[in-house]
């Protein structure tokens, strides 16, 4: 008997004599031959798995990049409110400062989906979700430490809770969370559904409406649960939800050649273009 080629090669002598001898010899010899199969062929299967795991040249840094402007953007949200000086029928355009930099966060999500497919943005957002939750305790952990005489003194308790107290309990945690879960799932989902019925083509369709869908239920819902816990003044919720979903609207579609751009240089450089599994889009999975 010869293996196929790249097999161990195990040639079986038949003899023209049957004793029990040459019996248990050709028996231990096939025994040999099948075990040398079955470890050539769990080596290439883990050179696969390995090869699998690590073919990703840049797949961390988006992740980095997509996790630290989400993060950013808590902390400007809690520090500051922005007013232009221009209105719609009397609505201000005001936002918080946290609008700035979301837009982009979405951004990364579209390439992130795009490149990587829904299995992997998925993980990414919950990897982003674990962050903000770590940001937020740490931050709580802060607020309730004393504070040194010196500081409190200079400073106070007063002007951190005003400047950083937002992010260390209370409704913009919550607002900040489910926002952040409902939008960023919504939006990866859209886009994989959509490049399967698109068969990959007009990517612009797929960032723009997944956005439209996706920052409209981010937007309502962190303005409403902010609004509804004090974080904002109820005065100002139809300011902030209308301003803010315009502005991460007009940010993703003013930066759409950009992100053409950079899915299409990543695509390259990773030599895949993945299109997800319509069947596994539970947003539950890790």
């Amino acid at each position: 008997m010869i293996l196929p080629d790249k097999f161990s090669l195990v040639f079986v002598y038949k003899p023209r004599s049957n004793t029990p001898f040459l019996h248990c010899l050709r028996y231990l010899l096939a025994v040999s031959s099948i075990c040398s199969i079955t470890r050539l062929m769990d080596t290439k299967q883990n050179t696969a798995r390995e090869k699998d795991a690590l073919q990703f040249k840049y797949l961390d840094l988006v992740m980095v990049s997509f996790t630290v402007i989400l993060i950013l953007s808590n902390f400007a949200s809690s520090a500051k409110i922005i007013d232009w000086g221009i209105s719609i029928r009397k609505i201000p355009l005001a936002f918080d400062a946290g609008t700035v930099f979301f837009p982009f966060a979405y951004i990364f999500g579209d390439v992130l989906t795009e490149v990587y497919g829904y299995s992997r943005s998925r993980r990414v957002i919950w990897i982003g979700f674990a962050a903000l939750v770590f940001t937020f305790l740490m931050f709580w952990l802060i607020r309730v430490l004393p504070a040194e005489e010196t500081w409190q003194a200079a400073v106070g308790q007063d002007a951190f809770e005003s400047v950083l107290g937002g992010i260390s309990f209370g409704g913009i945690v919550l607002a900040s969370v489910l926002g952040y879960l409902i939008g960023s799932f919504s939006n990866s989902i859209i886009m994989a559904v959509m490049k399967k019925l698109s068969n990959g083509k007009h990517l612009w369709t797929r960032t723009i409406g997944s956005t439209v869908i996706g920052e409209f239920l981010d937007t309502a819902v962190f303005i409403g649960i902010a609004s509804l816990t004090g974080v904002f003044p109820w005065e100002l919720f139809w300011t902030l939800t209308l301003t803010n979903y315009i502005f991460k609207v007009a940010v993703e579609a003013l930066f759409t050649p950009l992100t053409y751009v950079i899915t299409r240089r990543l695509k390259m450089a990773e030599g895949v273009d993945l299109y997800s599994d319509l069947t596994d889009l539970n947003p539950l999975s890790f």
